[in-house]
């Protein structure tokens, strides 16, 4: 059985009468990038500062490390790297001298931290650029060096791409991987971008309104969610009768006059495409089409999408 890192038992978090988080469980296994997912306000960095203890839960438990945070913040939160909301570092200093700053604050590190912490993300060391210059990826990517400079075992980043150009999402996204691949890093991150969250994480919790309505691996979500096929053909009756008997095709529904989509898993596109053209029916277009992530999240928060 894999090492959970983080658990959450029936967390809780009311403001005055309006609750924010609801009785969410949440799993997070060691070595593994475990994505919480959700529209704007739907409670995702409330349960990050929870665990972080930025924030007093209404009810419930929270463990990280096989100890209740109640009991052993110092323990536990030596070993904990954060990123939430915007970094609130100094403009007129450099990276470096910020680092610096901020590793005088949370005490005894290792005297080559910094330099380590800033090549990790591909900052330089030392550099004369005030922070007031840098770029909105550079500041993203500085915060996730502060949030790492004392090795931590647990990395909580909120939103890390928010703001970001493409280009920025590309390499904060192979930047996270590598904490997980190369330096052993077990990541809580929050997002709505869903076509990024797709290329990222291994685990996947989906909160709506509060409410955790999903969490499981995200390849279990990826092979439950069935591919569909598409086809267009010349004679839809003929098309649906020979597939049903040569191929055994049951979940099926018409779209317009002359396209058929095959809700399940039959042979390989490309013998359907030979075995009609061979019984005479004329095939316009054949193509498999799996369901995105942001398909599902629309369907089980019965939403629109994220904001």
């Amino acid at each position: 059985m894999e090492e959970l890192l983080v658990e959450t038992i029936s967390l809780t978090k009311k403001f005055g009468e309006q609750t924010a988080v609801n009785q969410v469980c949440l799993h997070l296994k060691k070595g593994r990038i475990y994505g919480l997912i959700g529209r704007n306000g739907s409670g995702k960095t409330t349960i990050m500062k929870m665990i972080l203890g930025l924030t007093e839960k209404t009810e419930g438990e929270i463990t990280i490390f096989s100890q209740l945070i109640d009991g052993y913040r110092k323990d536990i939160y030596s070993r904990v790297g954060s990123l939430i909301e915007s970094p609130g570092f100094y403009p007129n200093l450099t990276g470096t001298e910020n680092l610096e700053y901020f590793a005088r604050l949370r005490g005894k590190i290792q005297h080559d931290s910094i330099k380590r912490s800033l090549e990790i993300v591909g900052l330089p060391y030392q550099d004369k650029k005030q922070f007031s210059k840098y770029s909105v990826g550079m500041k993203q990517r500085l915060g996730i060096a502060n949030a790492i400079v004392h090795h931590p075992d647990l990395l909580i980043l909120d939103e890390p791409t928010n703001g970001l150009d493409p280009i920025g999402i590309a390499e904060i996204r192979e930047l996270i991987k590598r904490l997980r691949n190369q330096h052993n890093t077990t990541i809580l991150i929050s997002s709505h971008q869903l076509s990024e969250i797709e290329q990222l994480v291994d685990d996947i919790g989906i909160i709506h309104n509060g409410v955790l309505l999903e969490e499981c691996a995200y390849t279990t979500l990826v092979k439950r969610e069935s591919t569909a096929i598409y086809i267009r053909v010349s004679d839809t009756d003929s098309a649906i009768q020979f597939l049903q008997k040569h191929f055994g095709m049951k979940n099926w529904v018409l779209e317009g006059n002359h396209a058929i989509r095959i809700m399940e898993e039959l042979s390989d596109t490309a013998i359907i495409n030979r075995n009609l053209i061979e019984a005479g029916i004329e095939v316009y277009e054949i193509y498999e089409k799996r369901s995105r992530l942001e398909d599902y999240f629309k369907r089980i928060t019965g939403g629109d999408g994220v904001d």
